[in-house]
């Protein structure tokens, strides 16, 4: 078992947290984080029950080894900064992160760039990772809000199958429409800094290596950043519950205190 299967199986539900999504350092028993391992092994898993991305998001990243191998997903927020979980960074170096961006192809294609600074929060789960130098793809705008109802898209290379360990990380990003749920329906969440993400039909939602990547809600033609995925809701099957996502909005203070976006 890789060490990054171990962690999502020391979180979940029964203790279960699979590399690849959902897990915060703090979080209770009954959560599980989605990403891979440190060594870059392709181990998390996709969007269950999603479809390949329809449209290039120019601020989706791969966060991967210095192999290339993905260990989970991030948002551009500006030319110099990278939004992700701080589980799938905490312990790494800089010199050992790199960044794909702007593709829904995570081996080629947008802009491969190294890290040169990583920023954690001292008790959520979100993170803030610098890059080396300046890229061309667009940002996203962190949403000024979230709330029960809102119309949500999460894309991610996590697995697409739903049981921990079943399959590695997909080469085309995927999404999947869903909706911000009440917070009742997460096991373990924190409601002032977290958010419940809806799983769809019971049998679709996040999943091992999504961690880190973004909960987007639409915004005219574009779309405005809500969440970054955390870990499970409940179980370590994926899409059986919703999932916990840090609510990216309510660190917005400490985002632009450490990075000047």
């Amino acid at each position: 078992m890789t060490r990054g299967s171990m962690r999502w199986l020391a979180r979940f539900g029964a203790g279960v947290l699979v590399s690849g999504i959902l897990l915060a350092p703090a979080a209770p028993a009954a959560a599980a984080h989605f990403s891979a391992n440190e060594s870059g092994d392709e181990i998390g898993t996709m969007i269950v029950g999603g479809s390949n991305a329809t449209q290039v998001y120019s601020f989706m990243v791969s966060m991967q080894s210095s192999s290339g191998g993905h260990f989970c997903g991030g948002s551009l927020i500006s030319s110099r900064w990278v939004v992700t979980a701080r589980h799938c960074v905490q312990g790494r170096s800089a010199a050992s992160t790199f960044m794909r961006i702007g593709t829904t192809n995570r081996t080629s294609g947008g802009t491969r760039v190294g890290a040169v600074r990583i920023v954690t929060h001292p008790t959520s789960d979100i993170a803030v990772v610098q890059t080396a130098s300046a890229v061309s793809q667009a940002p996203v705008t962190i949403a000024s809000a979230t709330a029960v109802g809102q119309s949500t898209r999460i894309i991610g290379w996590g697995q697409t199958c739903a049981t921990p360990g079943c399959g590695g990380a997909p080469i085309t990003l995927q999404q999947l429409n869903t909706a911000l749920v009440a917070d009742s329906r997460c096991g373990g969440i924190r409601g002032a800094t977290e958010i419940c993400v809806g799983n769809v039909g019971g049998t679709a939602g996040a999943c091992y290596g999504d961690s880190g990547g973004p909960a987007i809600t639409p915004n005219g033609t574009g779309w405005l950043l809500t969440g970054a995925t955390s870990r499970s809701g409940g179980g370590s099957r994926c899409g059986v519950t919703p999932a916990i996502y840090v609510d990216v909005p309510a660190h917005r203070s400490w985002i632009r205190t450490t990075t000047g976006v």
